[in-house]
């Protein structure tokens, strides 16, 4: 950060600074959360959280991911949970609103994804 001359600072406890930051670097690695898995926002490529993720049972509905892995599945390594809100903010060149609409508004299969709030 000295190199680019910017000062250090502390998120003081609030990590969804961390992730907006994270969404601001990943912002093209981004998946939705749907009926047979997740599918990536731009290119609708199916796509699974990988076994080993601590995100493996919470199945947020938006993540962003570092890599892909093909093994018997094409899996997401590296897993984030994030506001879909914020790739409007940080990529509107990459993304339009009608995108990013909240699925939250339409039927979600029962017992499939948790809501921001449930994760707490």
């Amino acid at each position: 950060m000295e190199r680019v001359e910017v000062a250090p600072s502390s998120c003081a406890g609030n990590y969804s600074l961390v992730r907006k930051a994270v969404t601001a670097g990943f912002f093209y690695h981004t998946a939705r959360l749907t009926r047979g898995g997740y599918r990536t926002v731009k290119h609708q490529q199916t796509v699974f959280i990988h076994p080993n993720s601590s995100l493996f049972e919470e199945q947020p509905r938006w993540v962003i991911y570092h890599e892909l892995v093909f093994t018997t599945k094409e899996f997401m390594r590296q897993v984030i949970e994030i506001d879909s809100g914020w790739l409007l903010e940080v990529a509107p060149h990459y993304y339009q609103a009608k995108e990013l609409e909240d699925a939250s508004a339409r039927k979600m299969p029962k017992k499939v994804g948790k809501s921001r709030e449930e994760l707490g």
